[in-house]
């Protein structure tokens, strides 16, 4: 019998997969959805084609529209929110959260006007002792995979300990395994900027560069990440762990990845505004490239790919252009990277 209960904010693919691994686990899931159509069509026929077609989800996961029921006498909530989402939707929820609730966030992005990462944001909206217990969920993992239960491993990040492992308890499961991280900067930084290279990716792959171009990409791309988030506070090692290395892998090189399939399109020479209309879904690394670029020029730190994209996305700067200014920039130490921004 199942006895039970958690909340999933979000029926979106991801927000979905998640739902399915919280069943998986014995859960009694309880998904909030926007629309009443896709409430009736997960309910009726537990499918929900527009984000994961082909998939029979589990009859323990109930699709729910009003955010009040949803919530309410929840101990353990998932944030699964597109990043301009999160603060309206947690200031909705948030008068009738459970005060010992835990709230896990897997949201990679930053809230454009404020320059925030999704913890702040929750934590702006919510009692100082939920806030103090929130965690991010972050690591390499395509919803695509994880609904079919391919072995997939990420990370759960928090400043409280007992939250962190209260996460990894909920979530980790056979097919599904969750590390313990305590730097929640790192994690977020590293989650949200990845999605820039993963543009830059999908963006060499169209014009038919090939994988010496994209390795370059990654490798720069990574150093550029640990720059930012060493100067807001982030331990370097968590860099080289899921948050960092393993979830830029996955999104720079996989078909699932929608980051890397808007790049892609751009390369082939689409506009944005054509490539965002053609996904139907959030590409949250295009928000992320205007929020990086203003953190980047607030904090004083140099991040060239970063500035470069801002130009494609938003300026008159080609993709060929692009590149081009990349490899014609001035010599460098590679090695002083992380290093000299460290005790700045």
């Amino acid at each position: 019998m199942l006895t039970k209960r958690i909340a999933v904010i979000g029926a979106g693919s991801w927000g979905t997969a998640l739902a399915s691994v919280c069943a998986a686990n014995d859960f009694q899931v309880t998904l909030w959805v926007r629309d009443p159509k896709n409430a009736h069509e997960i309910n009726t026929n537990h499918t929900n084609e527009k984000y994961l077609p082909g998939i029979t989800l589990s009859d323990t996961i109930v699709a729910e529209t009003d955010l009040q029921q949803v919530v309410t006498e929840k101990t353990s909530i998932i944030l699964a929110l597109p990043s301009k989402a999160m603060r309206e939707v947690v200031k909705q929820i948030s008068p009738w959260l459970h005060p010992d609730v835990t709230l896990i966030h897997a949201t990679k992005g930053f809230e454009l006007e404020s320059l925030k990462r999704m913890s702040e944001v929750i934590r702006e909206e919510v009692p100082k002792e939920i806030g103090d217990r929130v965690v991010v969920l972050t690591g390499p993992s395509h919803a695509e995979e994880v609904i079919q239960q391919s072995p997939t491993t990420v990370v759960v990040a928090s400043e409280c300990e007992e939250s962190m492992l209260k996460a990894q308890d909920i979530l980790m499961n056979s097919y599904f395994r969750v590390y313990t991280n305590p730097d929640m900067i790192g994690a977020e930084i590293a989650g949200a900027l990845k999605n820039i290279i993963a543009l830059g990716a999908g963006l060499s792959d169209g014009l038919g560069y090939g994988d010496n171009a994209k390795a370059a990409l990654l490798t720069r791309g990574l150093a550029e990440i640990g720059r930012l988030g060493v100067k807001l506070g982030a331990n370097p090692l968590t860099f080289a762990g899921l948050a960092g290395v393993g979830d830029l892998v996955v999104t720079c090189t996989s078909k699932h990845s929608r980051n890397w399939r808007a790049g892609y399109m751009l390369g082939q020479g689409k506009n944005l505004d054509e490539v965002l209309a053609h996904m139907g879904m959030v590409v949250e690394g295009v928000r992320t490239t205007k929020a990086a670029k203003a953190l980047a020029e607030r904090e004083g730190v140099e991040m060239p790919i970063t500035k470069v994209f801002y130009q494609v996305f938003f300026g008159d700067c080609s993709p060929r252009q692009a590149v081009e200014e990349l490899m014609g920039r001035g010599r460098r130490l590679e090695l002083e990277d992380i290093v000299r921004y460290k005790d700045k």
